[in-house]
């Protein structure tokens, strides 16, 4: 996971204050985006665009614990469905719920995965103006959401096929102020990934195969070659 935002209060209203700040040891913020090849035809199917074609419906979680979604099945729409929700109610600028989240959903073998996702949100609380550790106010409400993923399983060694999958997400981020005026400044068309693997019967996040990462095209809801690099915009069932 690469890509933080918050927006704090200033005055009377509120202003984005955002920090973006990939891990400069993760793919999302090493790796280029790749070069997207010029098609040999122009068939329809060339012409299609993550806008025009069709569009992905995810599956419904079935419960929540811990502060995360459940009940995913052992499909790719699972995993897919499984990294979008965690993504939209994933407490960035709560270290104290960040972390109960990060302990259910993260794999048992992502050797320090919880802990650097943990220092992260303090460091974005500091950056703020916040106490490394607490709560955000109930003045101003966050939303994060997800308009398009492009999802590839990872060839993992000694890992059933289909059983890791990379899901890069394009995603929005605004911010709602106590007077329910909408965010002047909100973030959009954002970056980030997770890897998942399937593991106890649910969808875990991992830092195993982050080697294996498969850098996506620039997503444009009107570009075909992010259509032809599988980006497709979602819709929630």
């Amino acid at each position: 996971m690469a890509v933080l935002g918050a927006a704090v209060l200033v005055g009377g209203g509120f202003a984005a204050a955002v920090l973006m700040e990939d891990d400069p040891k993760s793919p999302a913020a090493s790796a280029p985006p790749a070069s997207p090849s010029v098609p040999a035809s122009s068939s329809p199917t060339d012409r299609l665009t993550p806008a025009t074609g069709k569009k992905m419906t995810l599956d419904k979680p079935t419960g929540q614990k811990d502060g995360i979604s459940t009940g995913w099945q052992h499909s790719p729409i699972g995993s897919v469905s499984a990294a979008v929700y965690w993504w939209e109610g994933y407490a960035f600028l709560d270290d104290q719920k960040a972390a109960q989240q990060l302990s259910a959903m993260v794999s048992p073998n992502a050797t320090g995965l919880v802990d650097k996702q943990v220092s992260d949100v303090r460091k974005l609380r500091e950056a703020v103006g916040l106490p490394p550790s607490g709560g955000t106010t109930s003045e101003v409400r966050f939303t994060t959401s997800v308009t398009a993923v492009r999802a590839l399983s990872v060839p993992a060694p000694g890992i059933p096929k289909g059983d890791v999958v990379e899901v890069w997400m394009n995603y929005d981020r605004y911010a709602t102020g106590p007077d329910g005026a909408p965010d002047k400044d909100p973030r959009r068309n954002e970056l980030t990934s997770v890897i998942l693997r399937w593991q106890n019967g649910t969808w875990k996040l991992t830092n195993e195969f982050d080697k294996l990462s498969s850098p996506p095209v620039a997503y444009f809801p009107d570009s075909p070659y992010a259509w032809q690099d599988r980006w497709v915009q979602v819709l929630h069932g």
